[in-house]
């Protein structure tokens, strides 16, 4: 019998597939995003500390084995500082062999701490952030209802760095539809030029409640993007970055093209590669299809 008992939807990054899921909050802060149905069944709670202490100690029989943990559900940072804390405290102690403890956070909630208190975080322990800042763009920032900008988003991020915790962001190919494309390639890339994540990856727009649910939360028209016109997009977001060290992935299942590098290293190689599918013979085909209004 499992240790424990999740209250599910269960959502962890694919990175965090060998990691322990510990939840401290059910559901997300914010949980208003149009494109987001994960929580959406889910009224926010904060875990009380007694309850998240149980579910470490249902653990410790397999303290040798646990490595990595992943603080769920949405947004740890919600927590105040000093109950995060003792939950790393707690962590630490129960799993001896512990690399890292990760969680989601959002720009605005990273933003509600100081730097001091991210600090000390890391130092007892937190690693990494998961960041959806999804776009860079204040345009489809505000169709999304994401609640961020692309101010808000870069003071986060490199707050978050400052205090020395690892940043991976996550970037959503086709959010501003056909209308508002160029401009969310090209500030999303200038968001990751400003701040210069260690981590960056790309997912592709997935309306899992069907296209109708996702136009009739987003402010404005949305027009989706065919493969073509997400590859191009790609393309736009790829070629606009001027990134050092940052480890890039498009490995999500969402995405038409896997891509796995680093940028700037292997930027070229990665609109090669994109170029030669768009030059590809089936797809110039169907190109001139859509032109012509097949």
């Amino acid at each position: 019998m499992f240790p424990i008992t999740y209250q599910e939807p269960l959502f962890r990054p694919p990175s965090e597939a060998r990691s322990l899921i510990l939840q401290v909050t059910y559901g997300c802060s914010w949980n208003k995003c149009a494109f987001c149905d994960m929580y959406s069944e889910k009224a926010f709670k904060m875990r009380q500390e007694i309850d998240v202490f149980s579910d470490i100690e249902a653990f410790s029989p397999y303290k040798s084995s646990i490595r990595r943990v992943f603080l769920a559900d949405g947004d740890a940072l919600v927590l105040s500082t000093s109950k995060l804390l003792s939950i790393l405290q707690k962590l630490k102690q129960t799993f001896p062999r512990l690399t890292r403890i990760s969680t989601y956070a959002s720009p605005n909630n990273i933003a509600r701490k100081s730097l001091s208190e991210l600090e000390e975080l890391k130092s007892a322990g937190l690693d990494l952030l998961y960041v959806g800042i999804e776009s860079g763009d204040d345009n489809v920032l505000k169709a999304v209802h994401k609640g961020e900008t692309f101010a808000s988003t870069v003071s986060a991020l490199n707050l978050s760095k400052q205090s020395g915790l690892n940043v991976s962001v996550m970037i959503i190919t086709g959010l501003g539809g056909r209308n508002l494309s160029k401009n969310h390639a090209i500030n999303s890339a200038k968001v990751l030029n400003e701040t210069q994540p260690k981590y960056a990856s790309t997912l592709v727009l997935n309306t899992y409640k069907g296209l109708e649910h996702f136009k009739s939360r987003y402010k404005g028209i949305f027009a989706l993007q065919n493969q073509i016109e997400l590859l191009e997009e790609m393309r736009l977001f790829l070629g606009h970055t001027e990134l050092r060290e940052t480890i890039y992935r498009s490995d999500h299942a969402s995405n038409y093209l896997s891509l796995k590098g680093v940028l700037g290293k292997d930027k070229e190689k990665f609109l090669s590669e994109i170029d030669s599918i768009l030059m590809n013979q089936d797809f110039v085909k169907l190109r001139k299809e859509e032109q012509r209004g097949f």
